[in-house]
């Protein structure tokens, strides 16, 4: 599949964090870039932002919900490829999950339907290692793969897991009864790396509060993390790649715990990081604290949880390489710090 730069790409959610480093990358590999955003708001926001970042460009906007047909079928005409990247990502887990799973699953398949009557060639959608590795790991030395799915049956699953998990499969099941349009998804692990507006987005949240030290005890949290612009390669090179279709493709660059991006932090901004905390905090402490904090409590089941994942399909078909997982967290705050956010 080459690049023809008469192509238009669709990507929803194009205002948000992944969503706004996808336009930029396309738009700088010779695409056309068509944005759908929520409200006519977005678009105004979305506009000055990419005004900021690559004036050179003209992008067309779309405006279309998750909760609505409307919109959709205005927004995908013409295009021969979407990046479906719209999903809701709260700080605070709801109390009913549905009102999570409902809007990724229902909004996925309505982007889905609008595509496939467009005749769009090819979707790449943005799932998450939340719907890999998102339910409890006993086996501290297991490594996930694409091969592995979170398992929804489990009552601690978070929302948020639940809700990615659920929308990749009706994705999937929707390609497999449906057929006519190539599918693959992407798969990041937790999202760091430069911020490109006065904003922080609920996966920057962690960098933010070490940094502005609100975290004075360090939870006995890890994550797989990585750069959000090799993210947002990885959605090019999955919509671009002939052997991409079907595929799942993990991005991820390592594996942190928080004391150890701590770290990464003071070690490499010296005065800046000066409020960043030293001491772990032990995960008896933070149970009891989520007896009384809904914030605190959607964390708990992720206590001194090892889930490390093998994203070596993506780099061995793909051809992806992505940056230590050292630079996105240091990107984070220096961009962070830029923008007066810290």
């Amino acid at each position: 599949m080459t690049n023809n730069l008469k192509d238009t790409v669709l990507v929803t959610g194009a205002s948000g964090f992944i969503g706004a480093h996808c336009v930029l990358d396309l738009l700088q590999a010779g695409y056309q870039v068509r944005a759908s955003v929520r409200t006519s708001k977005r678009i105004d926001e979305l506009r000055a932002l990419l005004h900021d970042h690559a004036p050179e460009f003209d992008i067309e906007y779309a405006i279309a919900s998750l909760d609505s047909d409307e919109g959709w079928a205005a927004a995908a005409a013409g295009c021969r490829y979407v990046l479906h990247i719209a999903s809701p990502l709260p700080v605070n887990q709801p109390k009913d999950p549905d009102d999570l799973v409902r809007p990724a699953r229902d909004g996925a398949l309505r982007v889905l339907r609008a595509a496939k009557a467009a005749g769009v060639k090819r979707l790449v959608m943005t799932s998450s290692t939340a719907a890999v590795c998102g339910s409890p790991n006993q086996q501290p030395d297991y490594i996930y793969t694409e091969k592995d799915w979170t398992d929804i049956k489990d009552p601690t699953v978070s929302a948020y897991n639940l809700s990615k998990t659920v929308a990749e499969k009706a994705a999937r099941d929707f390609i497999e009864q449906e057929g006519g349009i190539e599918f693959a998804t992407v798969n990041p692990g937790l999202v760091c790396g430069p911020v490109l507006q006065a904003r922080v987005n609920t996966s920057q949240e962690f960098v933010k509060r070490l940094m502005e030290g609100t975290l004075p005890l360090i939870p006995p949290l890890g994550f797989e993390t990585v750069d959000v612009r090799d993210v947002a390669s990885l959605h090019r090179l999955a919509l671009e790649h002939p052997q991409a279709d079907g595929g799942r493709f993990l991005a991820t660059s390592g594996f942190l715990w928080l004391r150890e991006m701590a770290a990464v932090l003071r070690n490499n901004l010296g005065e800046r990081a000066q409020r960043v905390p030293k001491r772990q905090a032990p995960a008896w402490l933070i149970r009891m604290i989520a007896l009384f904090d809904p914030a605190v409590k959607s964390i708990v089941s992720d206590l001194n949880q090892v889930r490390k994942v093998d994203h070596s399909t993506s780099t061995r078909v793909l051809g992806w390489r992505p940056r230590p997982v050292q630079e996105a967290v240091i990107a984070s705050a220096e961009s962070m710090l830029a923008f007066d956010l810290i």
